[in-house]
């Protein structure tokens, strides 16, 4: 399963590349989302994939945050939400949001690879 889904998500980002030809959606960001938790109760790391799954983490949570602090107060935490929002209202250009997503992606996964040592 695992391999399968690591060949779809590079079959994906290939064609995905700037400018974008296929979208994915929710249709399959929720299965993939849905694997990675599977991946991480059966290996028993379920500790660590909050670390290595840490961008979808905050992109969730600023949504969930922006949303709460709104009910509560009636003004807004973030400018707009999700965060990668953010940086497109300040005019950076998409490949480089992409791009530092990615960088920080990566960091997180090395992170969480040395994490799994440690225990």
């Amino acid at each position: 399963m695992a391999a399968a889904l690591v060949g779809g998500c590079l079959g994906f980002l290939w064609f995905n590349s700037y400018p974008a030809q296929v979208f994915m959606g929710d249709t399959g960001s929720l299965p993939i989302g849905a694997m990675l938790g599977y991946f991480a109760i059966v290996s028993r790391q379920e500790l660590v994939l909050p670390i290595v799954a840490g961008v979808f983490v905050a992109e969730a949570g600023s949504s969930y945050l922006q949303i709460f602090w709104f009910k509560r107060t009636k003004k807004r935490l973030f400018p707009i939400a999700p965060i990668h929002h953010i940086w497109q209202m300040r005019r950076y250009p998409e490949p480089k949001i992409v791009t530092r997503f990615w960088v920080v992606s990566a960091l997180l996964a090395l992170s969480g690879v040395a994490l799994l040592k440690l225990r």
